[in-house]
């Protein structure tokens, strides 16, 4: 099987042309487990299998590395939309693609013949009933506000990132009785109006270097805690996103890069 490994802000996954590979439903999980693994595998974050969609341009299918199957990758899909331009799939420089039944509408910014930034029509935030709720973890009390971006996320304020415990607290968090489904979790630290710092904890994952859906997740926390403005540029350990959430339109706009780094080929 054919494979390209690619990033965004240091969110890797494992990219597969579901057109032209054809794997068997049943045996992805498994395949994107191993694949995954970063000693006995390709290593990343997950896999995403890019399929043709009568709904949209692309289906944009998504596995997380433990082999279970997640809604929305914003780091994903903007990788998603580089593989199908760079590779000839379309010429278009607007497309769209669909995830799990939802479709997102894409604009591919062209340096050169090739996708340097694409921005991400990632649609209305959906607050949850938790807004700045308490939760008590290892005797500790933090804030919580809880946003589904097409995928469930817990945005908790903190202090202090560089001395966070993340594998306890996101762990704990992730499989918490409140998330029957569990929950991806962001740890944020506002460092003005217009720009935050954050670390990432995925659903099924682990921490990971940046997480599109999170950083939206964790503006949309930040304005209705009234912490940060509308233009957020979002500090993660991989890089810079920059989120807009456009309250007329009750959308939210990111912006960021999507980078190949290499491909090759694997026995399945």
């Amino acid at each position: 099987m054919k494979f390209v490994k690619m990033h965004g802000c240091g969110n890797d996954y494992i990219y597969v042309d579901g057109n032209a590979e054809k794997i068997a439903q049943a045996d992805k999980p498994a395949l994107a487990k191993r694949l995954s693994d970063r000693h006995f595998g390709v290593g990343g974050d997950g896999v995403i299998f890019i399929n043709p969609s009568k709904e949209a341009d692309f289906e944009m299918e998504m596995y997380n590395a433990d082999g279970s199957r997640a809604e929305m990758c914003g780091n994903g899909i903007r990788c998603v939309a580089k593989y199908v331009y760079d590779r000839g799939l379309t010429s278009k420089k607007k497309i769209s693609i669909i995830s799990a039944g939802q479709v997102k509408e894409l604009k591919l910014a062209i340096q050169d013949k090739k996708v340097v930034f694409v921005k991400v029509n990632m649609g209305a935030p959906e607050l949850k009933p938790m807004i700045n709720e308490p939760i008590v973890l290892f005797g500790k009390e933090y804030r919580m506000t809880c946003v589904s971006m097409g995928n469930p996320h817990a945005v908790l304020f903190v202090e202090d990132l560089k001395g966070l415990a993340i594998e306890k607290l996101g762990s704990a968090i992730e499989n918490h009785a409140l998330f029957p489904k569990r929950t991806n979790v962001e740890f944020v630290k506002v460092v003005d109006k217009s720009t935050i710092e954050m670390r990432v904890w995925e659903r099924g994952t682990g921490e990971t270097l940046a997480c599109g859906t999170g950083a939206c997740a964790a503006v949309a926390a930040c304005m209705v805690n009234h912490l940060t403005d509308e233009q957020v540029t979002a500090k993660l350990a991989g890089g810079d996103l920059e989120i807009f959430w456009d309250k007329e339109q009750n959308r939210m706009f990111m912006t960021g890069s999507a980078t190949f780094v290499f491909e090759g080929e694997i026995a399945v």
